[in-house]
């Protein structure tokens, strides 16, 4: 069994996880790497379920900067995600870990449309869930998507794997002196507007006592430790 105290977790991965050294698009040995972390953690009787964000192939914040329709382009963003969900699909079921994709877009060639009860009953059979799609609407982020799947899913916390180890006070890339954080409060992210997740997903996380757990997935190992509570991160909690 895990030594981890929760049964169910969602991991958020960022779309960036999955680039690892490139400038952009999805890099198969990356996907496989981090697969095969998730699959350790998933031997060890862990409940999984994944989102992956699609920054690595298109955002659609950076699209409706450069003047596109917002909406268009957070719905071309939704279309990435589907693809970096296929990816670690392909690369899970490769290590011999039964996969299930679930879109909140439907597109019935290719993946399954989120149900919630089908959702729960892969996870039951030992399944790794990838919901993809966000929250299949406009104007929400793939960090607002995982904090709903995991309030649906009745997960006991949501993981979430970026380029850096913690919650910082500031910037760690343009701050060398900014300080990490070992626990903070829902709260005080949203009243210092720090960048964790977006404030709906904080706040939802808050609202079902979902805690957060930021950590570096690019840190190779690293899902286990922070799991095994040793390795480096920052709980967001009540």
């Amino acid at each position: 069994m895990s030594s981890t105290p929760h049964k169910r977790i969602l991991l958020k991965l960022s779309g960036e996880a999955a680039m690892g050294d490139q400038a952009f698009g999805i890099d198969p040995a990356t996907v496989q790497r981090v697969a095969g972390e998730v699959k350790a953690a998933k031997d060890k009787g862990l409940e999984l379920c994944l989102v992956i964000g699609g920054g690595n192939i298109f955002r659609g914040m950076a699209g409706a900067a450069k003047g596109m329709d917002r909406a268009t382009a957070d719905y071309m963003g939704m279309l990435a995600t589907v693809m970096n969900a296929l990816a670690m699909q392909d690369a899970l079921e490769q290590a011999g870990v039964e996969t299930r994709v679930m879109s909140a877009i439907p597109m019935a060639a290719v993946c399954e449309p989120y149900i919630r009860r089908r959702a729960e009953r892969h996870l039951e059979k030992g399944r790794v869930v990838i919901f993809a799609a966000g929250t299949g609407s406009p104007y929400f982020t793939t960090d607002s998507g995982a904090a709903l799947r995991a309030a649906e899913m009745k997960c006991d916390a949501l993981f979430k794997g970026t380029s850096v180890d913690g919650v910082y006070d500031s910037d760690p890339k343009t701050n060398p002196s900014a300080t990490r954080y070992e626990r903070i409060g829902f709260d005080k992210v949203l009243a210092d507007n720090l960048k964790v997740m977006d404030a709906a997903a904080i706040a939802l996380c808050r609202d079902n006592r979902i805690p957060i757990v930021v950590f570096n997935i690019r840190e190779e190992g690293n899902l286990a430790r922070v799991l095994a509570g040793d390795g480096v991160s920052t709980v967001v909690g009540g």
